[in-house]
């Protein structure tokens, strides 16, 4: 079923770095200023450095595979008011994998949800923007999350709610591959397909570690496409670094009928900074001074001091 929302236009990224966009759910190919969302993924991974490096504390390999997917779902994708953020009518995301949330903090205070300035009191007693986010707190976040492999279930819960609630809008839930070690996950994955939820859109960030290891080696959780179909789900596979694939098959799987709907992104753990992509060893890490130095030069900026720095302009 399409959603009657779901061949609306809208404007994506109108000013470098920042995701401005109007109430439509998917955007026609022609209107994608896909230069525009690359280079904000890019002042994104800035902003994760920026908070690790002043907090003290972080998880950045994880929030650094995640910013493609999330800069496509809220710059083109999903149907939000950030000035409203409790619109009734609003597609909900819920970000499962709760330590990526230097990610989500930095694309919510790019689409407007609040000041950008507000992001360098990541980690600071009494500030709201903690290492696992808090629906309490901060605005546009829809599940407070953190403990692993619970987001699918959510998902599943608030889907059949708008069904009954007559609602027509989409749950999408990013989660972790190692979340697909969890049993808790795989019902909810069964308990979508039997209730025929074709509103529920799951993201897998498909980076192959987690904090203890490599997934394989801890529990393997291959052939994964082959599990999600078995359980009833329609499957896409994508490179979750190309912000181009990510929205086709977003748009085609909001297009669907009632099958549930899951995209696996394979990632880089660390994507942008060479010496943080596929290492275990900054899945939680903080950037020290040196290390601060290091990354925002890789990502074209030449730092200054804790949480400061000057942009060096690349092109």
């Amino acid at each position: 079923m399409i959603h009657e929302y779901a061949v609306r236009l809208t404007n994506v990224n109108t000013r470098v770095g920042r995701l401005s966009r109007g109430e439509g759910a998917i955007v026609a190919e022609d209107d994608i200023r896909f230069g525009e969302l690359k280079r904000t993924c890019l002042d994104v991974r800035r902003d994760i450095v920026r908070m690790i490096h002043a907090g003290g504390s972080g998880h950045p390999g994880g929030s650094l595979s995640a910013v493609e997917l999330l800069v496509a779902l809220y710059g083109s994708v999903m149907r939000v008011r950030p000035e409203d953020p409790d619109w009734p009518e609003r597609d909900r995301l819920i970000v499962s994998k709760g330590h990526a949330s230097s990610a989500l903090y930095a694309v919510l205070a790019r689409s407007g949800y609040f000041p950008e300035g507000d992001l360098l009191t990541f980690n600071s007693p009494g500030s709201r923007f903690q290492k696992h986010i808090d629906m309490h707190r901060v605005p546009g976040v829809e599940v407070s999350s953190g403990s692993l492999g619970q987001g699918l279930s959510v998902g599943v819960g608030m889907a059949l709610a708008d069904r009954m609630d007559g609602r027509a809008r989409r749950v999408f839930v990013l989660m972790s591959d190692g979340e697909c070690q969890a049993g808790q996950t795989w019902e909810a994955a069964m308990a979508a397909s039997h209730f025929k939820l074709g509103g529920l859109i799951a993201f897998i960030d498909h980076n192959r570690l987690q904090t203890d290891g490599a997934v394989d080696d801890i529990m393997s959780i291959h052939p994964l496409e082959d599990k999600w179909r078995a359980f009833g789900w329609d499957v896409r596979r994508v490179d979750g670094h190309d912000i181009r694939q990510i929205i086709d098959a977003a748009r085609a799987a909001c297009r669907t009928g009632s099958k549930p709907q899951v995209v696996v992104a394979d990632t880089v753990k660390g994507k942008g900074i060479s010496f943080v992509e596929n290492s275990v060893a900054w899945h939680s890490h903080p950037f020290n001074d040196q290390e601060y130095q290091a990354a925002m030069e890789e990502l074209g900026v030449s730092s200054l001091a804790r949480g400061q720095d000057s942009h060096v302009p690349t092109e």
